[in-house]
């Protein structure tokens, strides 16, 4: 089973209500290979909600108490992106997910690149916190842009 970004199968989840609807996905889905996560939904957060961006570091520095999860308008939000994290975690164990699948840039599902902590739009190598835990935890994890590397397609 793959665990995919809810954003990618078209679901309005982004923090600013969109979706990233990648067409690949939606046929996993369909073809009942994949299921659904969103970290940022499952940590607590509604939608649309305020931009969050990792300031101090990557996932990984959040997971070992070195950086932290940050709202533009400055409110930490670390706690509820590791709780998200560890929730998506223990649905990836039960449905014993082969392939994880995230949103690249996002705080939580980041899995090569995230923003830079500026809220500037700019970006830098690393991983989300999601992203972090999960490869910690053994699963390959990947991004909607490297998804046919693991598939088998070309682009």
């Amino acid at each position: 089973m793959i665990l995919v970004s809810s954003c990618l199968a078209g679901l309005e989840v982004r923090y600013n209500g969109t979706h990233s609807l990648d067409d690949r996905i939606l046929r996993l889905l369909e073809e009942k290979k994949a299921i659904t996560v969103c970290p940022e939904l499952l940590g607590g957060f509604s939608t649309p909600r305020e931009p969050a961006e990792i300031i101090g570091g990557d996932g990984e520095d959040v997971l070992n108490g070195k950086a932290k999860i940050i709202e533009r308008s400055g409110r930490d939000v670390t706690d509820l992106y590791i709780k998200g994290a560890n929730l998506t975690l223990k649905k990836a164990q039960e449905v014993g997910a082969t392939l994880v699948v995230l949103k690249e840039d996002s705080p939580s599902c980041g899995s090569s690149t995230i923003y830079n902590g500026e809220f500037k739009g700019k970006k830098k190598v690393g991983n989300g916190v999601t992203a972090a835990l999960l490869k910690r935890h053994g699963f390959t994890v990947t991004s909607e842009g490297k998804l046919f590397e693991f598939l088998n397609e070309k682009e």
